[in-house]
């Protein structure tokens, strides 16, 4: 026969002893528990992430072309256009952009990169014989013993730098893997970016539906300032890394540069990343200018075309596209890509810019909260401090309180 069940103890009266030697848990307080929540919260995120990170490709990119084009949207339906209709016309302009581009650009590069792989044992050829003029100078300064090494070593790595060029390409060309991602990209991210474009207001409205209430207004200025990064990063960036690319493309091609269309893309592009982009164009250029021109004044010119653009992007370009108010640190960019490339592939690397402007915000407010607190400027301590040493032993619940 069980014993009836006991009414517990009515609110503020006294609790029933417990047994002999077992103290009464307190419940964990609620900053604990949001804690908690949000930790367990992130770590479900990134291993889904980092699961599902060889279908999220075009899912990813989907978002990114729906958040670039959401101001768009937003400027037609003021126009008196339906949001449906204004995302249409919008992802469709974009389409048509994206396919004219490629009709330019696509014959031009894939046919300077069949030619590259022609010309490969030519430029085998030119290397050697330059490292054997090499050699040959430095042949009465050099024991015999370090001539051979010096030798072996150059025309191996020679060697070794066309073998892993002839594998990277074929890898890019026969990839079964990368061909169906590619198809992926081209038949998902635009039907993804559509639906995202359409629905972005109400999705930022569930989304803040789910917000917790007594820090709302907080998470929402937190939420703006990482819009404005984001926001001037992504479109400042990638107008500089379009205007780079035009640039380095245009110049090299014009100086008679061979492959000089696929440099100057590949270093336009790759601005993205700060000053990788430039040093990669120049010792790229450099390079086949070396094997191509005879005359070292051509070479030079060609160096020159990449000085002056890194001149008109440092002083010019990011002043005035991306601005010193965006808050993400060339080196912080720079960890971040590397970082999500390392951990998540190229999903990591779309997604390293967007989390590395969430970090940023955090830790900004997580500082100014900090210099705010009694940890930085000691006041609770220090009026603790100036109380009687056993004042607080006298004083009981009521006094204190």
């Amino acid at each position: 026969m069980t014993a009836p069940r006991e009414d517990p103890p009515a609110r503020g009266g006294p609790a029933e002893p417990g047994p002999a030697g077992a103290a009464a848990q307190p419940p964990a307080p609620p900053i604990a528990r949001s804690w908690r929540f949000w930790l367990v919260l992130l770590v479900v995120v990134l291993a889904c992430v980092y699961l599902l990170r060889s279908v999220l490709l075009p899912f990813v990119a989907g978002m990114a072309v729906a958040y670039l084009l959401d101001p768009v949207c937003d400027r037609l339906e003021k126009w008196k256009l339906s949001r449906t209709w204004a995302t249409a016309i919008v992802t469709v302009a974009f389409l048509m952009i994206c396919v004219i581009i490629l009709l330019i650009l696509v014959p031009a590069i894939v046919g300077q990169i069949a030619t590259l792989i022609e010309r490969a044992p030519v430029y085998v050829s030119a290397i050697q014989r330059e490292i054997g003029e090499l050699i040959a100078m430095l042949k009465d300064r050099l024991a015999p013993e370090t001539l051979d090494r010096l030798r072996e070593a150059l025309g191996g790595s020679a060697d070794r730098l066309v073998s892993w060029l002839t594998q990277l390409l074929g890898g890019l060309i026969s990839g079964g893997v990368a061909f169906f991602n590619f198809l992926a990209l081209l038949v998902i991210t635009p039907v993804v970016a559509f639906y995202l474009l359409r629905d972005w207001d109400r999705i930022v409205d569930q989304a803040d539906d789910v917000l917790p209430r007594k820090h709302l207004e907080t998470i929402r200025g937190l939420a703006r300032e990482v819009d404005q990064t984001l926001a001037g990063f992504l479109r400042g960036q990638g107008m500089v890394c379009v205007l780079l690319a035009v640039f380095y493309a245009v110049g090299l091609t014009l100086v008679g540069l061979d492959f000089g269309l696929v440099v100057g893309l590949v270093a336009g592009s790759l601005s993205f990343i700060p000053y990788v982009g430039s040093l990669v164009g120049l010792f790229l250029s450099v390079g086949l200018a070396l094997v191509q021109f005879d005359s070292l004044f051509d070479v030079a010119i060609v160096a020159a075309i990449f000085f002056v653009g890194q001149a008109i992007e440092g002083n010019f370009l990011t002043p005035k596209l991306v601005g010193e108010k965006v808050g993400l640190h060339p080196v912080w960019v720079m960890f971040a890509l590397l970082a999500g490339g390392a951990l998540f592939g190229f999903v990591g690397v779309l997604l390293a810019v967007p989390v590395a402007a969430i970090v940023g915000v955090g830790v900004r407010f997580a500082v100014s909260q900090y210099l705010r607190s009694d940890l930085y400027t000691g006041e609770h301590s220090s009026s603790m401090a100036s109380r009687h040493p056993g004042e607080a032993q006298r004083t009981g619940p009521d006094d204190q309180a």
